[in-house]
């Protein structure tokens, strides 16, 4: 249980360590012109130097501290948000195997009329992120096509492009097994689903309208030209599955589950795959999980450390010289992630770094847990969709070998915009909040049926 009276500001330290680290070799690498600098570091490493600070400065013995570590590291939503990672990957890359994703862009590019395919990139990529739940995934499968059809069609390779990330952050943001959703959700204990329904609301008519823009704003002056257009209805079937069965309430883990048997299956039918390729690819989807896995038990156990030693305390009593009521409670909220996020230049990072506090300003400022997950993930994607350095702009501007840089692809970066005025409209009209009140003693929905069931399993 968190110190309600301690507060430091000594105990961030190691958080600041952490961010600094990975920020400055970021800058550093960025300045000396590696590729993709910002990821050059992985996370990991640089929380592990805070992990080592944290263990120098905060006080106790070695063992009440290690205590503290792994009490962090064990805790139920980090092992089952880890858990949740693992299925995730080992689902996405078996639905990749099996065709899911060359079948998802092929029924896109049937579909699209050819005058129409800057809109149609944006759509494809937001569906095939959707699906995924990696919106590098997306940008790096479509990247070679979006660009190939830019050039042959006539069309500002940049605006291209940014459709093409623009309907990846948006396929990010309502994902069902993308890890931003997967932290946002487990760091605030609230059902996916609900954060789905409230980050629509915002999402959708964002998308609606940046379609059209590059519907009517973006024709090419010539006729692309498409060819080898192929794919398979029952190669997507495993996305519909999980899609569904997550949006009709079904526990995540069983979901998931569900998913990685349905694709097995349908990757048995394919001639030159057996049970072993099978199993190794769940394998690799496991370990390709493995970073962001890791990462998650280090912050949740560093978290707990600054947690104890009054870190999170000092942050809120400094967020609330400024708050004057919920509403600003959620400005607080916004702007954490948001900051952090330009600082880590992850959204998934910066979640799992914000998720702890905004959860005790939930309780502190009677901010509904579905709409504090809401915001972290939706203001998440929105930064880490506009800022030049990060990966998704960097992949995306590499496909024009230099003749499209980062900075080109910002003006036409539409959606996320476009998002950022809904969203933060939603702050002061309340037309993206959730339905019912929440019980803040029970950490549950007041007008949810199963209350009372789902307090009793979380308490086993």
């Amino acid at each position: 249980m968190m110190n309600t009276e301690r507060k430091s500001a000594k105990a961030l330290i190691p958080m600041l360590v952490f961010i600094i680290l990975y920020l400055l070799t970021g800058l550093v690498l960025q300045a000396s012109g590696a590729e993709m600098a910002f990821y050059q570091l992985p996370p990991p490493v640089a929380a592990f130097v805070g992990i080592i600070v944290a263990f120098i400065i905060f006080k106790g013995s070695i063992e009440q501290k290690a205590d503290t570590f792994i009490e962090g590291c064990g805790d139920s939503n980090i092992i089952i948000m880890c858990l949740i990672y693992l299925l995730a990957g080992a689902f996405s890359t078996l639905a990749k195997a099996s065709g899911g994703v060359e079948s998802v862009v092929g029924i896109g590019l049937s579909l699209v009329p050819v005058r129409f395919l800057t809109g149609g990139v944006f759509l494809i990529s937001s569906f095939l992120s959707l699906a995924t739940g990696s919106s590098v995934g997306a940008i790096t499968a479509l990247g070679p096509i979006a660009i190939g059809l830019s050039s042959t069609g006539g069309t500002n390779p940049a605006m291209m492009l940014g459709a093409l990330v623009g309907g990846a952050m948006f396929g990010d943001n309502l994902s069902i097994i993308s890890d931003t959703n997967i932290a946002a959700t487990r760091t605030q204990k609230i059902d996916m689903k609900d954060k789905f329904k409230l980050n629509i609301r915002m999402a959708l008519p964002s998308a609606i309208i940046t379609f059209f823009l590059f519907l009517f704003l973006a024709k090419p002056d010539g006729t692309p030209q498409i060819s080898n257009i192929s794919y398979n209805i029952v190669d997507i079937l495993p996305y519909v599955f999980v899609f569904i069965a997550a949006l009709a309430g079904v526990n995540v883990l069983v979901v998931l589950t569900g998913g990685v048997f349905f694709s097995t299956i349908l990757l048995l039918t394919k001639t030159s795959f057996d049970l072993l390729n099978a199993g190794q690819l769940i394998w690799e989807g496991f370990t390709g999980m493995f970073e962001i896995f890791l990462l998650s038990m280090f912050i949740g156990g560093l978290s707990h450390m600054v947690e104890k030693e009054g870190g999170i305390n000092w942050i809120i009593s400094k967020i609330e010289k400024s708050i004057k009521s919920k509403r600003s409670a959620e400005v607080g909220i916004i702007t954490l992630v948001s900051i952090a996020d330009i600082a880590v230049v992850n959204n998934t990072v910066a979640i799992i770094i914000s998720g702890p506090i905004a959860k005790n300003m939930c309780s502190k400022y009677k901010i509904d847990p579905r709409r504090s997950a809401s915001l972290l993930d939706t203001f998440a994607c929105i930064f880490q969709g506009i800022i030049p350095y990060s990966a998704q702009v960097l992949i995306a501007a590499g496909f024009t070998n230099g003749s499209v840089c980062p900075l080109d692809i910002m003006p036409y970066l539409w959606y996320q915009f476009i998002l950022l005025i809904f969203a933060v409209a939603s702050v002061y009209i309340p037309y993206a909040n959730p339905k019912g009140e929440w019980d803040y003693e029970k950490d549950l929905p007041k007008d949810s049926a199963n209350s009372q069931k789902n307090l009793q399993a979380n308490n086993l």
